[in-house]
């Protein structure tokens, strides 16, 4: 349209909108990550649960106990630098989004809840990711805390 500005081709720092290619990596890292947790027996009960404020990437049963997974992945090798961005400030954010998912479905203290963070590395020739699973990464701090 005449007299509007186009839009800049990539969003900049600090914006949730991420290019394609970066949102399809994300996604089959998840899907990947949901296929070798059935390949350990659990249930994937949730994937990419969203609220305006947060995400949960995937919600699994591990038995009674319900594990919030935060997936990362990388091209590279550097599962360690990948593993690290999951900070403090980021495992705040997850478990917020847990306690709102399970107080949606009026689940808060009915279940035994678990933090767990999966790295895919995914090596230039390889068809399928390195995974590397953090069972209790972490533990929520104050009125976030979940006990399994």
């Amino acid at each position: 349209m005449a007299g509007r500005p186009e839009p800049p081709a990539s969003p900049g720092p600090g914006f949730t909108r991420l290019p394609w290619w970066r949102r399809w990596f994300g996604r089959r890292s998840e899907r990947a990550a949901a296929n070798y947790l059935r390949g350990l027996g659990w249930r994937v009960v949730a994937a990419n649960a969203a609220d305006p404020a947060g995400e949960i990437d995937l919600l699994a049963l591990d038995g009674p106990t319900l594990v919030v997974v935060e997936v990362r992945s990388t091209a590279g090798e550097d599962w360690e630098r990948t593993a690290a961005s999951v900070d403090a400030a980021k495992q705040r954010r997850v478990a917020e989004a847990a306690v709102r998912f399970l107080a949606r479905r009026r689940l808060l203290g009915m279940v035994d809840v678990r933090f767990d963070v999966i790295v895919l590395t995914w090596p230039e020739s390889a068809r399928e990711p390195v995974v590397r699973h953090f069972r209790h990464a972490y533990d929520t701090p104050g009125r976030f805390q979940f006990w399994d």
